[in-house]
């Protein structure tokens, strides 16, 4: 077995690693106002065509390309089309709660409206999807156990 290949164990998410994480946007003070500002995502270094971002213990890079910008694709999953291309993070129920209610009162449009998804079965999960300004989907999504998080 390869000493580097990932585990999928709840062990495994309890003493996990920051990930990098690089995407285009089509304007870099967006970014700055809707990751930092409304997200809450402390800012790292920059320059003119990048800035990074703590994304929940994260280290995710807007990178100014607005020709690579947008969602394209996208994959049926529990009777909702999800953007094939997304990234978030899981947090805890009482923090994607709050998450919700604060991009609600934020106007913010989902692709999937907040829900619990896989409801009573292995792997339910509370999720939603949206966009950031720059066409880049997002999900954010929270388990009742982390021990399910990769359950069959």
């Amino acid at each position: 077995m390869n000493a580097l290949a990932p585990t999928k164990t709840a062990a495994a998410t309890k003493a996990i690693r920051p990930f990098h994480l690089a995407f285009p946007v089509r304007d870099i003070a967006e970014a700055r106002k809707f990751y930092g500002e409304l997200l809450g995502c402390g800012e790292g270094r920059s320059a003119e065509h990048w800035v990074d971002f703590d994304f929940f213990g994260h280290q995710v890079v807007a990178h100014l390309a607005p020709e690579e910008c947008g969602t394209k694709a996208f994959s049926s999953v529990d009777d909702h089309q999800v953007p094939a291309k997304h990234f978030g993070v899981i947090l805890s129920i009482p923090d994607w709660k709050a998450l919700a209610e604060k991009l609600k009162a934020a106007g913010i449009k989902f692709i999937i409206e907040p829900y619990v998804r896989f409801e009573g079965e292995v792997g339910e999960q509370h999720t939603m999807f949206f966009l950031d300004p720059s066409g880049n989907a997002l999900e954010f999504k929270a388990f009742a156990n982390d021990d399910m998080i990769f359950a069959k």
